[in-house]
Formats: C-alpha cells, sequence, structure tokens
C-alpha cells in the first residue's frame, strides 16, 4: 500500500507522456487513454491476520471515500461468495484481500463502516460483502448514478470511458475467481476496477448535481444501504429456464425433483448448479416423463452422465411419478398482486385504461427527465396502484400510495401528477 494522491489528469500525463487531456480527459474530442497498471503497481493478496490489521489500520486512517469492489465465481462455485475484495482510499491505496484466507472482514468494516463507499452496481456486491462482515452506512452507486443522469450505458468500463477518458481491461470478468493463486493478470485487473471509482463518482456528482438529480440520487443510495437482506425465493425452481414449455402438474414435479436434487449435489461439491446439470435437460426430462434410466439417458442433455449419475436422476424423476394428486405443485406461482397486465382487458377495461394511461404518461416523463422508466419509478408500483386506486385518486392519496410502495420521495413528487391524471382519465368525457 502506498499513498494515492494522483489524479485522473495526473494519470494521463504519465500514461501517455504529454499534456493531460482538458477536464480530467473527459473530453469527447479526444481518443480514450488505456489503463493498463495501478498507479502504484499491484499490491500482495492480503492472505493473513496481521497484514489484514496492518490494512484496516490504513483504511482508518485514510481520507474520502472508499472504493470497493468484490469478485465472485459465478458459473463456477455454488452461491455467490465473494473471492477477492478490492479497496481503495486516498492515503492507504489499494488493497487486494483475499475472502478465503480472510473470512472475517467486520473489524475492517467497522474501520470505514462511517465512510461512504463507492461501489459499482451496489445491489450486485452487497450481499457477498455482508456475509463477510462488510456493510456500508453510506454509499455512491456509480451505476445508479450514470442511470439516473441519463448516461446510455452504465458499465463500469463504459462509464470510466465516457466520463473520465480511461479505458479499462474488461477481459477477466468472468473468470473463475476460486482459482488459487490468481494469476497476476487477474490481480492487475482486479486492482484497476478501484483504480478510478472515486474519480469518477466526483465526476457523477458534478453532472447530477448539473442537472438538478443530485438529491435525487442520494435518497436512491440510502435506499439501498438500509435495504434489509432481501428474502431467500419462494420455489426457486420456478425459475427454471424453458419453464414455460412444462404445463402439467406431474412434470411441473419432474422439475421441481430434478432441480432440488441438482440444487443439493452442487452445494455438496461446491460447484456451479449449471455444471451438475442443465436447465434444458431438467425441463426436456419433465416434458419426456422417462420411464427408466435408459429412457432418460436417450434425451438431450443426459448422453454424456454415466450410468450411476443417470440412476439417480432416474431416482428423482420417480419420485414425482410417484406423487399423489395434492402434493403436485400447482400450475402458476400464488398471485401476490395484480394480475398479469395482459388480462386486464378482459378483467376490468377500466384499470385497463388507466394503466395504459399511466404508462404512457411515465414513459413521457422519464424521457423529459433523461432517465430509465424503471429508476423513474418500479413497472410494479405503477401496475399496483392503476389496479387498486386510492378513493379520491388526487395528489395526496396517489402520493400517500406511491410511497406505501417504497416510492422514495423525489419519485413520488415527479410520478403523483402523471398518474393523478391517469387515473382520472376515465371520468373525462370521451
Amino acid at each position: 500500500m502506498t499513498d494515492a494522491h494522483e489524479t485522473a489528469a495526473d494519470r494521463s500525463l504519465r500514461t501517455t507522456g504529454g499534456a493531460p487531456p482538458d477536464d480530467a480527459g473527459s473530453s469527447a474530442s479526444q481518443a480514450p487513454i488505456p489503463l493498463l497498471e495501478p498507479r502504484e503497481g499491484v499490491p500482495p493478496v492480503i492472505a493473513d491476520a496481521a497484514a489484514l490489521a496492518e490494512v484496516t489500520a490504513a483504511f482508518a486512517a485514510g481520507s474520502g471515500p472508499v472504493a470497493v469492489d468484490a469478485e465472485r465465481a459465478s458459473g463456477y462455485r455454488y452461491g455467490q461468495r465473494a473471492y477477492l475484495v478490492q479497496l481503495r482510499r486516498q492515503g492507504a491505496g489499494t488493497a487486494l484481500i483475499d475472502p478465503v484466507a480472510c473470512p472475517d472482514l467486520s473489524e475492517l468494516g467497522a474501520a470505514i463502516s462511517g465512510v461512504e463507499w463507492v461501489l459499482h452496481a451496489a445491489t450486485q456486491d452487497l450481499p457477498c460483502l455482508r456475509e463477510i462482515g462488510m456493510v456500508p452506512t453510506r454509499l455512491f452507486d456509480t451505476e445508479l448514478a450514470g442511470r439516473l443522469a441519463g448516461f446510455p450505458r452504465v458499465g463500469l468500463g463504459a462509464m470510466v470511458e465516457n466520463v473520465l477518458g480511461f479505458v479499462l481491461e474488461k477481459g477477466h470478468s468472468a473468470v473463475d475467481w476460486s482459482t488459487r493463486p490468481l494469476p497476476d493478470p487477474w490481480l492487475r485487473y482486479a486492482a484497476l476496477d478501484v483504480e478510478l471509482l472515486v474519480d469518477l463518482r466526483d465526476s457523477l456528482e458534478k453532472e447530477l448535481d448539473r442537472q438538478g438529480k443530485l438529491e435525487w440520487a442520494r435518497q436512491e443510495f440510502d435506499a439501498i444501504a438500509s435495504a434489509p437482506p432481501p428474502e431467500p425465493r419462494k420455489e426457486p425452481w420456478r425459475r427454471t429456464s424453458g419453464m414455460h414449455k412444462v404445463r402439467r402438474r406431474r412434470q411441473l414435479a419432474v422439475v421441481r425433483e430434478l432441480w432440488e436434487t441438482r440444487d443439493r449435489i452442487a452445494q455438496r461439491r461446491d460447484v456451479s448448479p449449471g455444471k451438475v446439470l442443465g436447465d434444458a435437460a431438467i425441463v426436456e426430462a419433465a416434458l419426456a416423463l422417462p420411464a427408466n434410466a435408459h429412457a432418460l439417458g436417450a434425451l438431450g442433455g443426459f448422453g454424456r452422465v454415466n450410468r450411476r449419475q443417470l440412476e439417480q436422476w432416474q431416482a428423482a424423476v420417480d419420485r414425482a411419478k410417484s406423487l399423489t394428486e395434492s402434493q403436485l405443485p400447482q400450475p402458476g406461482q400464488p398471485m401476490t398482486g395484480p394480475p398479469p397486465p395482459r388480462a386486464w382487458a378482459d378483467k376490468d377495461p377500466a384499470a385497463a385504461a388507466r394503466l395504459a394511461a399511466a404508462r404512457a404518461g411515465v414513459t413521457a416523463l422519464a424521457e423529459q427527465l433523461n432517465m430509465p422508466q424503471e429508476n423513474l419509478i418500479t413497472p410494479d408500483t405503477v401496475r399496483r396502484v392503476c389496479w387498486e386506486p386510492p378513493k379520491p385518486a388526487d395528489r395526496e392519496t396517489v402520493a400517500a400510495a406511491l410511497a406505501g410502495h417504497g416510492a422514495r420521495p423525489w419519485q413520488v413528487e415527479q410520478v403523483t401528477p402523471v398518474l393523478v391524471t391517469a387515473l382520472n382519465q376515465e371520468a373525462e368525457p370521451a
């Protein structure tokens, strides 16, 4: 770890050997600069208690926001645990921490808990960071900031290039981060991911302020930081890809049994479920309802499975086939809100008209504000308010309904007039 005071503009001078681009490299007229090396080099990976204590002290003594990132092994390992954690702060430099060797980072998390954490797509990393004891109280999400500011491409590489004028290498984003030891090129990539996060944050804060959206962004960031951990999905087997082909309850039972068997095997072996058995194979077996392991082996996805494994999968199919009618899963998931919008015209034409008007209004407002509709207000919130509108549907009652569904104050302020108009449009003369 070394001190880190070099700005993006300073970096451009060092990487190109010439003068720094105007406005920290953000000028659209200049070619983006490849970012090839961290400014203090690639730090050693922290993998023991003594080194972790040193990092904790350094980051506690640093100044300004802390850039935070985590690498997972999606597609290789079971679950979404972190296999590398990267941090950067002025005065502390960059740290790369191995959470396998150091599985408890709660002391580090506590040392920087009152500091603003800068993450890109925070909701993707917060669950795995929470598992190892790192929970922010304040954060700045550069991806969400980009959405609110109207950037068409909000991936980290695109944002760094468009805002700061640097090109990040993204070739190692999908590698198996559970590999040990981690190769040097991967560590360089990981260090560069936090290299300019605070610079990006500072530029996006200025842009949001210029557009009058900074307070909106702060409300969104606070909502992410204060959100409780998500509830476990009910009946996660229903998310099997290709489920739309499965109609009969007995076939649904086969999907459930195969999915749950696969999940147990994947968890025991610590591998991605898809590496145990593909979704397409599960669905094909459900549709075919094979009578025995030989018939199962003739189906796509099972051809290379050995006899013992075939018998294991066939046992799951047989369990589903032996269930009584009352034990079979129901088609479709239990309804917890309005029916699908495609059914509204038949069930409640007036509600369908309200929803059409609301959607048109929200679309126009999102275009006016230059942001995605789903960031202006969630489609589910619009559906719920349109299906069961408050009576009377005035500014006060609609604002209360939006807040009751979790809309932030800025969203309530912007969207309420649109929904009031939509909810009352049926009363207007044709």
